[in-house]
Parts: C-alpha cells; sequence; structure tokens
C-alpha cells in the first residue's frame, strides 16, 4: 500500500483537525499530506476498487442507480447490422460502409474520486461508441492546436488542404466519390466551403456542401422535402446548427492532412498510452474512405458509427478518458490536453447552447440534465452510450446501451442521491 494511504489511516485513527495541524507544521509530514490531497491515477494493468461509504457514497442508493441503468436498456436490435437497416440505413444512400459488429447488454462503470465504485454488465467488451467518437477527433484537433500545428481555430480550413488523391483499399485503382467527379478530393473548393474555420466544423455549425465517401451531406437525417437536397440557399457558417455525419467526417479528412499520420496513431500516442488504455480499441473508417498519403495508402476515419466504424473499445478505456476530461487534460501532473482546449470545448455558441466542440454536450442551465450540475457535460453516442462526467461531485459514469435522454437523467438523479 503507498504512503500516501498508510498516511490517511493514520489520520483517521489519530482523531481529524489537531493531527492535521501537525501534519502541515511538519515539512516531511506536509509534503506527505500533499501527496495524500494528490488525484488517484489508476495505473495502465489496474484500477483501484474502493467502496461506495470510502469515497462518500450510499451504496443502497448506488445499487438502485445502476439497477435503474440495467432496467433502461436500449429496445433496438443487439445486432447492430439489423440495426442499421431499421434507422440510418433508411436514409438516401444509407447503406453502412464501415463495421458494425454486435453489441453486449447494458454496461457500466462509476468512478468516484477516481476510484472504481461500481461495474455492471461487460466493461471489458469491445464495443462501438458511434459518436462518442467524436470527442475522440475534436481531441486530436486539439492536439493539433497545442502543438501550432493549426494556428487558429478562427482559420479556414481550406488554407490547410491540398488537393487529396483516394484510393482504394487495394491499392490498384482510384475511386470517385460521385458520378460525374474528378479522382481528386477538394472539399472546400467552393464560395461558401471556403469560408468554413476550424471552430465551425468542431460546432457543427459550418453548413458544409458537398459530398464525401458517398454520403451527400443532405443525405444525414434528410429534409422532408426532396426538393430542397441539392437547391436551398447555404447559411452563413456559425449561424445555424446541424449535427451532420458527413461534415464531421470532412473534419476528420481535415485533421489528416495536418498531421500527415492516421489519426489513430496520433490518438494513441499523445492520449490512450498516457491514460493506460487498453490495447485493443480500435478506430475504423469505411470501405471507400482511404487516400494516398506520402506515398502509402492512409484510412481516413469516421467520427461515428453513422454507417458503421467509428471508436471500437471497452468502457474502461471511455472511462479513462472521461476522467481525462473531469480533469481539464491533465493525467498524473501530465498536461495531455490544454486546459484552453477543454475551456472552448465546453463553451457552447448561442445557436446551440447544449453544445460545445464535439462531442462535448454541455449543460448549460441544467438544460441538457436537469438533475445534473450546471457544470457537468456528457460525451454522446446513439445506442445509446455515455460519459457522462461531474467535476463538481468528482464523478465519471460510463452508461453503455441506455434507451433516451430522459433515462440518463433518470440515471444521475439517483446517482446523485447516493452521495453524502
Amino acid at each position: 500500500m503507498s504512503a500516501c494511504h498508510t498516511e490517511a489511516r493514520r489520520f483517521v485513527r489519530h482523531g481529524g483537525v489537531g493531527l492535521l495541524l501537525t501534519l502541515a507544521a511538519h515539512p516531511v509530514h506536509a509534503q506527505k499530506a500533499r501527496a495524500a490531497a494528490t488525484p488517484y491515477v489508476p495505473l495502465a494493468s489496474s484500477w483501484e476498487r474502493r467502496s461506495p461509504s470510502a469515497v462518500g457514497m450510499d451504496s443502497v442508493k448506488l445499487a438502485d442507480a445502476v439497477t435503474f441503468a440495467v432496467s433502461k436498456e436500449s429496445r433496438t436490435p443487439r445486432d447492430l447490422e439489423l440495426n442499421h437497416l431499421q434507422s440510418f440505413g433508411r436514409e438516401p444512400l444509407g447503406d453502412a460502409i464501415g463495421p458494425l459488429p454486435p453489441r453486449g447488454g447494458a454496461t457500466g462503470i462509476v468512478l468516484r474520486r477516481g476510484y472504481v465504485v461500481a461495474t455492471w454488465g461487460t466493461p471489458d467488451a469491445e464495443e462501438i461508441t458511434n459518436s462518442v467518437t467524436k470527442s475522440f477527433l475534436s481531441t486530436v484537433v486539439g492536439l493539433a492546436v497545442d502543438d501550432g500545428r493549426i494556428r487558429s481555430v478562427h482559420d479556414t480550413v481550406a488554407h490547410y488542404m491540398p488537393p487529396i488523391v483516394r484510393a482504394r483499399p487495394n491499392g490498384t485503382v482510384y475511386s470517385r466519390d460521385w458520378p460525374g467527379t474528378d479522382k481528386l478530393l477538394m472539399p472546400f473548393d467552393t464560395p461558401h466551403n471556403r469560408t468554413i474555420t476550424w471552430d465551425h466544423l468542431l460546432r457543427q455549425v459550418s453548413d458544409w456542401e458537398g459530398t464525401l465517401w458517398g454520403k451527400p451531406e443532405w443525405a444525414d437525417r434528410p429534409a422532408q422535402d426532396a426538393s430542397t437536397w441539392t437547391t436551398r440557399a447555404r447559411k452563413a457558417p456559425g449561424s445555424a446548427y446541424e449535427y451532420n455525419d458527413t461534415r464531421v467526417n470532412v473534419l476528420a479528412l481535415a485533421a489528416l492532412q495536418v498531421w500527415r499520420r492516421p489519426l489513430p496513431e496520433v490518438l494513441k500516442e499523445r492520449v490512450m498510452d498516457p491514460i493506460g488504455a487498453s490495447n485493443t480499441w480500435r478506430w475504423y473508417g469505411y470501405d471507400n474512405s482511404w487516400i494516398v498519403l506520402d506515398g502509402r495508402e492512409v484510412q481516413s476515419v469516421s467520427g461515428g458509427g453513422h454507417w458503421g466504424g467509428g471508436m471500437i473499445l471497452n468502457a474502461w478505456d471511455m472511462a479513462r478518458f472521461g476522467l481525462l476530461t473531469q480533469r481539464r487534460g491533465n493525467w498524473g501532473g501530465k498536461q495531455l490536453l490544454s486546459d484552453a482546449w477543454v475551456k472552448q470545448a465546453l463553451t457552447p455558441t448561442s445557436v446551440e447552447p447544449t453544445y460545445g466542440y464535439m462531442n462535448w454536450f454541455v449543460n448549460t442551465d441544467r438544460k441538457y440534465v436537469a438533475s445534473a450540475p450546471a457544470e457537468a457535460f456528457v460525451h454522446v453516442g446513439a445506442g445509446n452510450n455515455y460519459i457522462y462526467v461531474d467535476p463538481v461531485n468528482d464523478v465519471v459514469a460510463v452508461i453503455r446501451w441506455m434507451d433516451n435522454g430522459q433515462s440518463l437523467n433518470g440515471f444521475v438523479e439517483r446517482l446523485l442521491a447516493s452521495l453524502r
């Protein structure tokens, strides 16, 4: 057992404030006291569990929250290929072009003060996380900003984009994105798209126009009036929010040009390995999202599982990422992602007050999760997959395959009721 844990037991045995003052007065004891106050960081190979009572939680009420989460498992098919055919697959050009492995049942993890206090389901299972992937994508963009590869999020993206050559996975032929278009991808080569900034894409307020990987932006959650799909006037970037996965994939392609290496490599090196994530997570793109980059074929990854692909990982890795974001990019004293970036990610726009950078859903005026503090935020993916992050109460919860947002609020209400 570590010295800080031993010192904590001495504090309890010897009875309180008088000893605390004695420790603070002695340099050696003061150093140990500071160590005891350092946030717990799980090792790569293990994660310490604590009883609910040891971290200020009521075990009966916590069990009630877990029981609630299990009872609210999504009613959609666990066969995600079938689920796709019943949902996004019914959209125009909605066929799946990335992997859709089957899911398991309701699963979750609760952390308090960084320690594991509850688990349910199969947290070891590697499963698709859908649009929680967007939070990993925006993080990779944030790293590029922190490094100076992107000078400002308010730069236009077109300035960073060369012509891009598409390739098929076997490397033998080039592939067109849409009948009549060239084998070159130039996704910002229109008057409207040339005005779009990184910030616009990150906040889903770009109104980017075009087709990528065979998916026109109008085919994602299409308007009821089909006559408007290709004819409507564009909205000025920044003036309107629209959740759109084609535009998210455009951001991923743009980030790939900035990094000039596969985005999963960047994420692994800069985030996942440092936080002790598993070696079994994967980030996929589509069958046709391959480009030629510096003489090799590279897959441009997707920002979610709308057409398959995206991040496939276990609940433990999700919990580690949630803990990293709760601690504002700091892991064990090392700043992996700048505090400035986290602040931007948690800052919404006036056109969508509950959305920061993708996919950080913020709780402005407690509109997103009424039971949670306004400072809480959630990384969200369909299914539903949630990483609930609560810096006020030092709580992180991963909830997988829950039926709807109302259930998330019910779970959080019960979870927070367990705090003492």
